[in-house]
C-alpha cells in the first residue's frame, strides 16, 4: 500500500500516465526512451508498491484496471498540481513582493515629481507586485514616521540631528526672501540689510539647517511651519519671509510676491531618509536604487 508519495513513486507514477497515454507498453517505448522489459519491470514496481493491478495485457491489447483508471485520473491531478507549484515557486522566487511606504515633503517643484515619477516607472518594469504607498507631509511629520517605523523612506529636508536615520542626498531647493503686495518694501531693490533686520519675518519652527537660515531678522510675530501658511503671512503684505523660488515664481508673475534680496538666498539639501533599524527587504532595496537613479 502506498503511504506515502516519495520521489521514486513520482517517477513510477509518471511513466504510468506516459504508458497509458502512449496505448501500451510497446508505444510507451520511444516516448520514455526505454526498453520494453525495464518498462514492464516498473510498472510491476509500482504495482506493487500500490497494492493491485493497474493493467493488463492480452490478445485484446492494454488494458486498465478498474482500479487502474482511478489511478490515472488521481496521477494526473497530482502531477498536474506539482507542475503548477513549480511554476509559482519560480515566479516567486524571482517577483519582488510586498509593501513600499515612501513619505515625502510638500509642496515639490515639477522636476522633483517628474524624477520621482521616472523612478516609480522604471520600478513597475521589474518583476514584481508590490503596492506603493505614497504620503506627503511635513518634514517633521515625516521624521516621526521614520523613528515610527511606519515608512521606508522618506523624502525632505531634515534637520539631520537624527542618529538613527541614514541620509543620502538627492537634490537641493533654492529659498529667497520675499515679501507680499503692500509691503513697505514691496518693489524696492536693493534694500539695505539694516532696514530688512527690522522687518517682522515668519518663523519656521523646523531647522532644516543646523547654522539657521542665513538672514533671521530682530523681529517676528509670525510662525509656520508649512510652505502654504508661510505664504499666506506674506501675501498679507506685513511680513517677509523664506519661500521655495518654485512656490513662488506665478506669484512674482502676477505681481503678489517681491524678491527683496538675491544675496541673501540659500539651498535647502533634501535627502533619501530611512531608519537604520527599519528591516529593508528586496523591494524596498530595488525601489531605492531607481529613486537615486533619477535623481543621479
Amino acid at each position: 500500500m502506498l503511504g506515502q508519495v516519495h520521489d521514486p513513486d513520482l517517477h513510477l507514477l509518471r511513466l504510468f500516465v506516459t504508458v497509458v497515454e502512449a496505448g501500451g507498453f510497446s508505444a510507451a517505448q520511444g516516448v520514455l526512451g526505454l526498453s520494453q522489459p525495464t518498462i514492464s519491470q516498473r510498472m510491476a514496481q509500482l504495482e506493487t508498491r500500490l497494492g493491485y493491478r493497474l493493467c493488463s495485457r492480452g490478445k485484446g491489447g492494454f488494458h486498465l484496471t478498474e482500479k487502474g483508471a482511478l489511478l490515472l485520473d488521481a496521477a494526473r491531478g497530482l502531477l498536474l498540481n506539482i507542475e503548477q507549484f513549480r511554476q509559482q515557486a519560480t515566479g516567486v522566487a524571482g517577483r519582488l513582493l510586498g509593501t513600499v511606504r515612501i513619505g515625502m515633503a510638500e509642496n515639490q517643484d515639477k522636476t522633483v515629481s517628474l524624477k520621482l515619477a521616472a523612478a516609480i516607472a522604471a520600478f513597475r518594469t521589474r518583476e514584481e507586485s508590490v503596492q506603493l504607498e505614497l504620503i506627503s507631509a511635513p518634514p517633521a511629520e515625516l521624521e516621526r514616521l521614520l523613528l515610527e517605523q511606519r515608512l521606508d523612506y522618506a523624502i525632505s529636508y531634515f534637520s539631520g540631528n537624527q542618529a538613527a536615520f541614514d541620509y543620502q542626498p538627492l537634490f537641493e531647493e533654492p529659498q529667497r526672501l520675499y515679501c507680499g503686495k503692500g509691503h513697505v518694501l514691496f518693489g524696492e531693490s536693493g534694500v539695505e540689510l539694516e532696514r530688512l533686520l527690522e522687518m517682522d519675518q515668519v518663523r519656521h519652527p523646523y531647522r532644516f539647517l543646523k547654522g539657521g537660515e542665513p538672514f533671521q531678522s530682530r523681529h517676528s510675530m509670525a510662525v509656520a511651519e508649512q510652505i502654504e501658511s508661510v505664504l499666506t503671512f506674506i501675501l498679507s503684505g506685513r511680513h517677509i519671509g523664506y519661500l521655495p523660488c518654485h512656490c513662488a515664481h506665478a506669484w512674482e508673475a502676477e505681481g503678489l510676491l517681491w524678491a527683496l534680496n538675491p544675496g541673501l538666498d540659500f539651498v535647502v539639501p533634501f535627502t533619501l531618509a530611512r531608519h537604520r533599524a527599519q528591516v529593508t527587504g528586496e523591494a524596498q532595496q530595488a525601489f531605492a536604487e531607481d529613486l537615486l537613479a533619477a535623481f543621479a
